[in-house]
């Protein structure tokens, strides 16, 4: 009798490890999509901000022709424009690194210390 009772409670342990594992990879993989997506946001904005900062070097450029072969306020209008597109491109680059310091580490953290805790409690239970 107690060998059989043994038997069926190494078996319900023996699946229910099964599905706290599988539960557990569900939540990382949850953890590590939302951290993915926090982590495209900020490239993206990274994208961005070098696209402005192109452009603004580009209108730079042109201003810096239109000095030289004229002297007319063409070329101001240049170089308020590569201030503008400067501009956008330190707002768009400070957005972007904060969304990427939002991820953080790679790790999915949360499923680690739930783990840990799952198996703090399997050996607070082994004890008794």
């Amino acid at each position: 009798m107690l060998v059989n009772d043994t038997h069926k409670l190494v078996n319900d342990l023996s699946e229910q490890v099964s599905r706290l594992v599988r539960d557990e990879f569900r939540l990382a993989r949850m953890e590590l999509a939302e951290k993915g997506k926090h982590a495209r946001f900020g490239v993206g904005l990274f994208g961005a901000a070098g696209t402005a900062a192109f452009f603004g070097g580009a209108s730079l450029v042109a201003a810096a022709i239109m000095l030289l072969a004229r002297v007319m306020p063409g070329w101001a209008a240049a170089a308020v424009m590569a201030v503008i597109l400067f501009a956008c491109a330190g707002l768009l680059g400070l957005v972007g690194r904060k969304q990427v310091k939002q991820v953080g580490t790679p790790v999915p953290e949360e499923t680690i210390a739930s783990v840990k805790a799952d198996i703090d409690m399997v050996k607070e239970r082994s004890r008794r």
